[in-house]
């Protein structure tokens, strides 16, 4: 089930990112100090370094954003697709996460993904000061996965993967989602 809410998070990325120009890539977005061509560059490693742990790789340089080229959206299409192919097809029972220096459950690296895509597909989205929709039942899976990340100092340490939680009164479930994950969702406030 992880597997194809991922994928269906990954094709709205994919639909997001394919609106994106070149004037585009420059701008600020949710993730502090990213512009948004480094955004899609960690998005594009982060999609290369999880179809290599699914076969069980663990080299740490399939995990490092590389140029993009003269075309991101392709690129990170190109990556989203190799990704989705990769879960699709037998994986390991173990991720090995180089980045994170663990080998964790398949199961829960491949949740560890589809929680990125759905916060990476609504930075995008911010970014490009558009609309992102996911369906209902989509965010009835992500918001348990949000729910699992631990809080605390390790959201403050360097390289963090997701901010401290942000306070949000607000009761949409995508919004609830990022605020956990430590972005604004009134972004850019």
């Amino acid at each position: 089930m992880l597997i194809e809410m991922g994928a269906r998070a990954v094709r709205v990325s994919v639909a997001l990112v394919d609106q994106v120009r070149t004037a585009d890539l420059a701008r600020p977005t949710p993730c502090a100090g990213w512009t948004l061509r480094d955004l899609l560059a960690h998005m594009t490693a982060q999609h290369h370094g999880f179809a290599a742990a699914s076969r069980g790789e663990e080299e740490l340089d399939v995990w490092q954003p590389r140029d993009l080229g003269e075309d991101p959206a392709g690129a990170y299409r190109a990556a989203a697709g190799h990704v989705l192919e990769a879960f699709a097809g037998a994986v390991v029972a173990e991720f090995p996460l180089p980045e994170l220096g663990v080998t964790v459950p398949a199961e829960r690296a491949i949740s560890f993904h589809f929680i990125d895509y759905v916060v990476h597909a609504w930075d995008v989205a911010r970014t490009l000061g558009v609309a992102v929709e996911f369906e209902a039942d989509l965010l009835d899976a992500a918001l348990p996965v949000a729910e699992a990340v631990p809080g605390g100092q390790v959201r403050t340490a360097p390289g963090a993967p997701f901010a401290p939680e942000v306070a949000w009164p607000g009761d949409g479930r995508l919004d609830r989602i990022v605020a956990m994950l430590g972005r604004s969702p009134a972004w850019p406030d």
